[in-house]
């Protein structure tokens, strides 16, 4: 079954997004057309009218390569595309959540390093999404449809790169085996009825396990919460799996065994206090001794870690201190040579200067960080934020109409220069530049907001409107959508855009009338 989404600009320059309508609506139209969903390829061509709705059920991934065997107990109850829903479900709670951590850099960094395990695994063409949460516990974990979660508190917790990605190997095999699908099959009840609960579900065991019995109310969440704890023996496939996709991926793969032996010996030392990734995915000495067994005969390899790994930690570690703090401890560290990255310590310090607002030193540090390192795009983008903070604006517009052209998918730089430019009365570049992101990254809520407040520069009050509305559709907000929306409708337009805005506007409803009816 191959699900595919477009997001085609329109006319007035609004890229709009492009979903899979939801269970309710998809099911039942199936059944009218009596089609198995199993059995049957749903293609939709990228030339038919598809609105609002379908963005709250499907990213812009395809979805099929190297699905398993139509004989799969899994796929008998549950197929990809129910799969996929009930992880976009999970995907607007979080999005919605104080806990999910909108950073550019740090979740495009996830979706590299993930979709480079993903091109070795058994699936290496279906829709993966990677993320982080602003959560310092240590904890990862993979919902259905390819939805994997870090929290920043593994991220800073793993001592190597290869044992981050040992971490996600591990919860992609969960993902291609389909473990999750094979336990939510058994709680659906009356078909795709349960999807939110499910979702539900899903988010609160594997986000915050000790949340999860607060968050969770009634016997069925309860019973389906239980299930959700992973077996030894999906736990041992995992890893059986996730070590073939590690070692393919040219990664250490003692670091596996390293990583869950350590966790194991500092569990100890808490007192009970279990991190939330041992919850979830249970520890055995028997288990830590078979992935032992299974990499001993491999060489063991010093794989360096990148730079960007090393960046994207130091930008945790700043965000956990205060200025004061932060600059003590990144000048200390440089001063000492202690154990790190000068390049990742120095690109901390200039950070931390720049937020306590001393730009001439950051600057002065920035040029020896230039020099140190070869050209990086968390770098530039942090150059660029100097450069902004000494208000200079033509200098800064044309560092950044250099430096997009060198890393065109930089969402950081992008969300940088399209504000500057807005600033600087240049709406219509922005506006052209960010509909080109919007194509790429169709959920991207900056990225809307930013067109949003381009359009209301213009005094285009239609598609200000109507790019805020998906906005706040990406992020599980349909009341404030409806109401942006209704006032894009207010505003006035061609026929053909206020179709649009009457076709998404009863979609919309229609999705909030069945969460108020559940």
């Amino acid at each position: 079954m191959y699900l595919v989404g477009w997001a085609v600009p329109t006319t007035s320059g609004i890229a709009r997004p492009t979903f899979f309508v939801i269970a309710h609506r998809i099911f039942n139209e199936l059944k009218r057309l009596d089609v198995e969903p199993i059995e049957k390829t749903i293609i939709i061509p990228p030339m038919k009218k598809l609105t609002l709705l379908m963005l709250l059920c499907l990213s812009p991934c395809a979805l099929g390569d190297g699905l398993p065997d139509l004989g799969d107990v899994s796929q008998a109850v549950l197929t990809p595309l129910q799969e996929r829903q009930i992880g976009q479900q999970s995907m607007l709670q979080i999005r919605a959540s104080k806990q999910f951590l909108d950073d550019a850099e740090i979740n495009d960094y996830l979706n590299r390093l993930g979709y480079r395990l993903t091109g070795n695994s058994t699936e290496p063409g279906s829709g993966f999404e990677f993320f982080s949460l602003n959560d310092y516990s240590v904890n990862a974990f993979a919902m259905p449809g390819g939805f994997i979660g870090v929290n920043s508190g593994l991220l800073l917790t793993v001592q190597s790169e290869s044992e981050l990605a040992a971490v996600l190997s591990h919860e992609i095999a969960h993902v291609t085996q389909h473990h999750l699908a094979r336990m939510v099959a058994g709680q659906q009840g009356d078909g795709m009825a349960s999807i939110a609960a499910i979702a539900v579900a899903i988010l609160a065991a594997r986000s915050n396990p000790q949340a999860s019995q607060a968050i969770l109310t009634g016997v069925q969440a309860h019973s389906v919460q239980k299930q959700l704890n992973f077996t030894r023996t999906h736990e041992q496939e995992a890893d059986r799996i996730g070590l073939e996709i590690l070692q393919k991926s040219n990664f250490n793969a003692h670091a596996m065994p390293e990583f869950l032996d350590r966790l194991q010996k500092a569990t100890r030392l808490l007192d009970g206090n279990v991190p939330g990734y041992l919850r979830t995915h249970p520890v055995t000495s028997e288990r830590v001794a078979d992935i032992e067994n299974r990499v001993q005969k491999q060489p063991y390899s010093l794989i360096e870690d990148s730079l960007d790994f090393q960046l994207v930690r130091t930008k945790l570690i700043a965000a956990q201190k205060n200025t004061s703090d932060a600059i003590a401890y990144f000048s200390d560290a440089l001063g000492a040579q202690k154990h790190g990255n000068p390049v990742a310590q120095r690109y901390g310090l200039v950070s931390a200067l720049l937020r306590n607002n001393e730009v001439r030193r950051a600057a002065q540090e920035l040029e020896v960080l230039r020099k140190q390192a070869k050209s990086n795009p968390m770098i530039e983008t942090l150059a660029g934020q100097v450069k902004r903070a000494a208000k200079n604006d033509t200098d800064a517009l044309a560092f950044y109409s250099a430096t997009v052209q060198n890393f065109p998918q930089h969402r950081a730089l992008i969300y940088d220069y399209t504000d500057l430019l807005l600033q600087t009365n240049q709406a219509e570049t922005a506006i052209k530049l960010l509909t080109e992101q919007l194509v790429r990254h169709p959920s991207d809520v900056t990225l809307y907001n930013l067109q949003a407040h381009g359009y209301a520069i213009q005094g285009k009050r239609l598609e200000q409107h109507q790019a805020q509305a998906y906005a706040y559709a990406w992020q599980g907000n349909l009341l404030a959508a409806i109401e942006q929306l209704e006032m894009a409708k207010q505003a006035g337009g061609s026929f053909y855009h206020l179709s649009i805005i009457e076709n998404d506007l009863r979609e919309l409803r229609e999705i909030a009338d069945v969460r108020g009816k559940r």
